[in-house]
């Protein structure tokens, strides 16, 4: 039996790495990532040996490169796999080969690290007690429309992955769905121009209708306040609360 290791990289600075998976890096044969070209520059930036095998697994080949990858553990290789940011197989590439890999008898040992989605709810200012990641929505609008809609009675925050072109797309459907909710807009988050839009959906659809942006966005959006039940830990901070305002009255 080997171990497929699922590597978190940083998803914009450079720091994020951890020691762990800075460790774990230089010790590997074969890695397995979206992009060589931008993988092997950040492996030079952060002065980490490149193993000697380099393999482009993206959307288009990762069903292919699955049996590659099983067949490379095969041979006691220790493979990693990554993406160009934050953690593979979560709307990246990879989930096929870590199902081959365990379907083979092998293990899958995930190095933790930096992930847009904790950093855009704990930014948004919105519950992070429950919430349900969206990934990306559909292109089209229709299938869009039906993909918002599955969550229209959720009681959790909604996150979203969405390109820098349809955000206002996204945000105006999601206005029409789900009504004039709370949201935030979370861009280049953990770069140098980190920068998150809160408001209603209202405000951020017409905001970013006529705003471009750079990089890929992640939209945090309330969930639906009737259906919402408060965790333990929240009622607790609420009854707190209260009893601190009663001590001041």
């Amino acid at each position: 039996m080997a171990v497929l290791y699922i590597i978190a990289t940083p998803i914009g600075n450079l720091n994020d790495l951890t020691p762990r998976a800075r460790e774990i890096l230089s010790s590997l044969e074969v890695l397995a990532c979206e992009d060589t070209r931008h993988t092997g520059n950040m492996l030079h930036l952060l002065q980490i040996p490149r193993p000697a095998t380099l393999l482009s697994n993206h959307e288009h080949n990762e069903h292919a490169m699955a049996g590659k990858i099983v067949a490379l553990l095969a041979e006691g290789k220790r493979v990693g796999i990554c993406s160009d940011a934050g953690y593979p197989l979560i709307s990246d590439p990879g989930y096929p080969a870590a199902v081959a890999a365990l379907q083979a008898g092998h293990e899958i040992v995930v190095i933790p690290g930096a992930s847009a989605v904790p950093m855009a709810l704990l930014s948004s200012g919105l519950p992070p007690s429950s919430y349900t990641f969206k990934g990306f929505a559909p292109r089209k609008p229709g299938q869009r429309r039906r993909f918002l809609e599955m969550e229209l009675s959720s009681p959790h925050t909604l996150i979203f992955y969405e390109s820098p072109y349809r955000i206002g797309k996204l945000l105006a459907e999601a206005l029409a769905v789900y009504g004039n909710r709370q949201a935030a807009v979370c861009l280049e988050l953990s770069k140098q121009f980190e920068r998150v839009r809160r408001g209603s959906l209202s405000e951020l659809a017409t905001e970013f209708a006529a705003v471009k942006v750079k990089g890929e966005a992640v939209i945090v959006i309330a969930g639906d306040k009737a259906k919402y039940v408060m965790s333990d830990a929240e009622s607790d901070a609420d009854a707190d609360a209260d009893a601190d305002a009663d001590a001041e009255t």
